[in-house]
């Protein structure tokens, strides 16, 4: 067994058992953690967006498409980078998946480097969106301490309201503002009005 590190978890998800096997043979001899499914049904029983992961998926399947998936995986604002394998006929149908985000596709027979490139560019993706996956379920953690009142105060803060200004806007005291102030800093972790910044406007683009 090695003992080098898995470098990534890799998705395969084709109806074809040979193409399957191939990917899996061809991958894990590069040390990639692999997955196989012969549906989009059935992986998306399995997906786990937290994992550092990438898709390999069949453009044209019995029962959900590819196409399908996508789909799918688009509403759930899924970060997954994903590459179709597309038969000759197929190419018009695959450059408008990329048009919807995907990262490429390949021809069938697929050449064996040029797989193996992709995969690596795709996790290069996925660490990088598994990173402010986790960034933000940081900052969601933190402003999820708040009380709505707190909220409404940081939400003036933000928008550069001075506290008698958001005594006014709010109906309550200076006094109270400041008390509110520093239960935020404290609740977020936060030494000065940067760092606030920081994490509420963080927030605010993580949904944007």
């Amino acid at each position: 067994m090695s003992l080098i590190p898995k470098k990534g978890t890799v998705y395969v998800v084709d109806d074809d058992e040979a193409v399957r096997d191939s990917l899996q043979w061809l991958l894990e001899g590069k040390d990639y953690r692999v997955r196989c499914f012969d549906s989009a049904e059935s992986f998306l029983t399995r997906y786990d967006p937290r994992e550092v992961a990438c898709l390999i998926v069949d453009i044209r399947m019995g029962g959900m498409t590819g196409l399908e998936l996508q789909d799918r995986l688009l509403e759930r604002k899924s970060p997954l980078p994903i590459v179709f394998i597309t038969g000759h006929g197929d190419v018009p149908m695959a450059v408008n998946t990329m048009k919807k985000g995907a990262l490429d596709f390949i021809q069938k027979p697929f050449d064996e480097q040029e797989l193996l490139g992709l995969v690596e560019r795709m996790l290069d993706h996925a660490r990088e969106a598994f990173a402010g996956y986790q960034q933000a379920a940081s900052r969601d953690a933190l402003l999820s301490k708040l009380t709505s009142r707190e909220a409404q105060v940081l939400e003036r803060i933000v928008a550069g309201r001075l506290n008698k200004q958001i005594a006014d806007d709010l109906g309550i005291s200076i006094k109270t503002v400041e008390a509110h102030r520093a239960n935020i800093m404290e609740k977020l972790n936060a030494n000065t009005v940067a760092d606030l910044l920081k994490i509420a406007l963080g927030q605010q683009a993580a949904k944007a």
